[in-house]
């Protein structure tokens, strides 16, 4: 992180302030919902929402009064006031990734009354000092790709960018899928674990893992791993789209709980894929929207720029693309 120079503090701005958790976090959303409102998915809403709840929790507060960097909620952080109102805010969120702290700066935002003043940005640089007097191991941030102006700015602070993702989302179908005479829809066998394995590594790589929290293990055959997911009853299924013996793609679904469910799809690199590659994925997808039916939406996280005409073809459409850039 020494390429970032920070010429300035907190008391340099008296309109800068430490985020106060007992009485900011519900300004803090307001402000967010301003901002984000047009583009915020329904993570985003979810976010907000638990944001408010939060402040409404006595007992939370409480905690987080005493607590600063061992939760996912927004504890620290810098907001910017003006008469009496905060026009601005930089969220700083600790996590642990193989026990080392990193920080993940979030929730920039400024009132679009009070923009082009750089407020954005010296909030910015104080959650870069906070983090770096904390001896942090990494400090990360993720933009959409469609704000060229903040992508800008983090780049200009000396961010710099380490993957680019897509959320794609469809609605679960009732229709049978339209075969494909050359693949072949099955479950997933033991025999393709460790092609599949491969193939997951490298389109969820481990170095976001810490924020995604991407655990493949349970898909990993075996008596034990069957008896786990037996006992706590864990619902996941697999197919694998084949020609005649030949594992051309696999695809997962894990659910979470939340209003999407999350499919992971596991393709070799195009440079070593099978021309049948991107149809395989077209028929996958389609055939999990099918058995899914009766479930909430289905989503898929993949590498931006991958694949985008098979899931297009499957029913998918984008929801956004994020930028992760890490100092």
């Amino acid at each position: 992180m020494s390429t970032i120079t920070l010429p300035v503090k907190a008391n340099e701005h008296p309109q800068m302030r430490a985020l106060n958790v007992i009485k900011d976090l519900p300004a803090v959303a307001d402000l967010i919902e301003l901002c984000f409102s047009t583009t915020m998915d329904n993570d985003g809403q979810r976010y907000l929402s638990e944001l408010r709840s939060a402040s409404r929790d006595n007992r939370f507060l409480r905690w987080a009064d005493r607590v600063s960097d061992t939760a996912s909620v927004p504890l620290t952080g810098y907001v910017w006031e003006e008469n009496k109102k905060i026009v601005g805010n930089a969220s700083l969120i600790p996590f642990r990734d193989h026990g080392k702290r990193i920080h993940l700066i979030a929730n920039v935002a400024t009132h679009p009354d009070h923009r082009r003043r750089g407020i954005a940005r010296l909030l910015t640089l104080q959650t870069i000092e906070y983090a770096r007097e904390r001896n942090t191991a990494a400090l990360w941030l993720h933009v959409r790709d469609d704000n060229p102006g903040a992508i800008k700015l983090y780049e200009d602070l000396g961010f710099k960018e380490a993957a680019r993702r897509t959320a794609w989302v469809a609605p679960p179908a009732s229709t049978t899928p339209q075969a494909d005479p050359e693949i072949q829809i099955v479950p997933r066998h033991k025999h393709f674990w460790l092609m599949q394995r491969e193939w997951l590594q490298r389109l969820y790589p481990e170095s976001l893992g810490w924020y995604h929290a991407w655990n493949f293990n349970p898909l990993q055959p075996g008596f034990w791993n069957w008896l786990y997911i037996l006992f706590t009853d864990f619902n996941i299924r697999q197919w694998a789209a084949v020609r005649g013996d030949r594992l051309l793609a696999a695809l997962t679904w894990m659910p979470h709980g939340g209003r999407t469910e999350s499919l992971y799809a596991a393709i070799p690199a195009p440079e070593r894929g099978d021309p049948l590659t991107a149809r395989a994925l077209t028929a996958l997808l389609r055939r999990a929207r099918r058995d899914l039916s009766g479930h909430s939406t289905l989503s898929l996280d993949f590498p931006a720029g991958e694949m985008i005409d098979a899931i297009e073809a499957a029913g998918f459409a984008p929801r956004r693309t994020l930028i992760w850039m890490r100092a």
